[in-house]
């Protein structure tokens, strides 16, 4: 197995193949894992197909923060009841993930933050978020050990944190507990049709027939779906993190500001990077989508480090077609494992020691990186691909699905069991950004499917169950 930067609880996959299942899910990351437990949850059999290890790439690599502060209006019902999930998963699937309701800050030195979250502390208030802002008295309370100069801080109390490399395991197992089939190493390679509606996927180690697929393959979900023919609108970018300790004397909840963040982790040692900088390294899908994603450059070129280097060539000699019978380029990269990048630590531990002089001492344990999917407007895709009757996708999370990943994963179970979902999904449907693929080109009303051109596009119901 090939080593990789951050440690993820092991986790091993089942040694059978199924015939047949209902739904078969493609990846093992954190909203393919609460999609599989949601479903096997309601009774529908269930397969989950992950190329590498569980939880192998983003879902282990990300800060950990489950926050509903500062996220897009469109986005914030989801992340709102992705945190009630959040405070229920613990007992929900009899394991600890590291959740804990800490709260999360946001501190404010400039003028132009303390303004920007004054006018989001608005939107919270109108969704009935406890986003509020901190009196000073507040801030010496909740946030010791800092260094002063704070103009502001909103702060969310029933925010949390999690252990991402602990939690997504956790949730695999139960899942598998409550009948789900969870297969590691295992890259789905195509999947097939019959009377125009999915009818199987064929895996490196055979076929699965099945009615649905979800596709929630993180930063691999372009590529498999270029080979279905569907353009998905979707680029990679790199977030440097690191894992310090000799730290002490910190608030426990996740703190961010212009230029830091930091969580501390459940054994005393804190989790630290640069908010909002990433590195972009350029690649032939930059050129493909610039149109698409131009305007939101524009407004975010500060956060991006864009870099040419060898990427650019890797993925231009990445082969973008494939047939079932052919090793797919996923079997060639099992963990999208990127180089860790030490000048990122040097920045945050510098902007964190000026901010909370106790990060002075920091010694850095480990460093990596975690390549986040990114739509356009970076709202994620959680839809069905109406014109391919039983294909769902659930990818684009732009950084923030290890925090919506509950919320996400049930409603993708919602769309597929047609059950009432608990937030609009025609939020995240993939017409806002594909219209071929939505439901006017399929030629479904927005009421019911189209039953004439003679296929379903109904849903599993929670008793059927498909036989080998």
């Amino acid at each position: 197995m090939t080593k990789i930067s951050v440690p993820v609880t092991p986790f091993t996959g089942d040694s059978t193949l199924p015939k047949a299942v209902d739904v078969v899910v493609i990846g093992g990351g954190i909203i393919g894992i609460t999609t599989a437990l949601e479903l096997a949850e309601r009774g529908v059999s269930v397969a989950v197909c992950e190329k590498g290890v569980i939880a192998g790439e983003q879902s282990s690599r990300n800060w950990g923060w489950t926050r509903q502060m500062g996220r897009d209006e469109r986005e914030l019902p989801l992340c709102m009841h992705s945190v009630t999930l959040w405070s229920q998963m613990n007992n929900r699937i009899g394991r600890d993930t590291g959740w804990r309701r800490t709260g999360i800050a946001y501190l404010s030195y400039t003028r132009r933050d303390l303004k920007g979250w004054l006018n989001w502390a608005e939107i919270g208030k109108r969704h009935g978020l406890d986003a509020r802002m901190l009196s000073q008295a507040e801030i010496a309370e909740k946030l010791p050990g800092n260094n002063g100069g704070i103009l502001g801080v909103l702060h969310t109390g029933s925010d949390g944190r999690a252990e991402p490399w602990i939690a997504v395991p956790a949730m695999a197992e139960a899942a598998r507990e409550k009948g789900a089939h969870i297969l590691t190493n295992c890259a789905v390679r195509a999947v097939e049709t019959s009377a125009g509606r999915v009818s199987s996927v064929v895996t490196e180690r055979g076929e699965i027939r099945c009615s649905s697929v979800v596709l929630a393959g993180g930063i691999w979900s372009r590529l498999f779906a270029g080979n279905m023919g569907i353009d998905f609108p979707q680029l990679k970018v790199i977030g440097p993190v690191a894992h310090v300790d000799g730290v002490e004397g910190l608030t426990d909840m996740p703190v961010g500001a212009g230029d830091f963040a930091y969580r501390k982790r459940i054994d005393g040692s804190f989790t630290v990077a640069v908010r909002n900088k990433n590195l972009a390294p350029l690649t032939p899908d930059h050129f493909r989508l610039l149109t698409e994603f131009f305007p939101t450059f524009l407004t975010t070129w500060r956060e991006l480090s864009l870099r040419f280097n060898g990427t650019f060539f890797e993925e231009l000699m990445t082969r973008r077609k494939w047939r079932p019978d052919q090793q797919s380029p996923f079997e060639a990269i099992r963990t999208m494992d990127p180089p860790s990048s030490s000048a990122f630590t040097r920045a945050a531990l510098r902007n964190l020691t000026r901010a909370f002089p106790g990060f002075a001492k920091a010694r850095v344990l480990r460093e990596w990186g975690g390549v986040m999917d990114a739509t356009p407007d970076a709202i994620p895709v959680i839809s069905p691909v109406h014109t391919r009757p039983g294909f769902y996708l659930a990818s684009g999370f732009s950084g923030h699905g290890f925090g919506i990943g509950p919320g996400a994963g049930q409603l993708m179970a919602d769309l597929i069991t047609s059950d009432t979902p608990s937030v609009d999904p025609a939020v995240f449907d993939i017409a806002r950004l594909r219209p071929k693929y939505g439901r006017a080109a399929a030629g479904i009303s927005a009421r019911h499917a189209d039953q004439k051109a003679g296929w379903d596009t109904g849903a599993i119901s929670r008793k059927t169950v498909l036989r080998p």
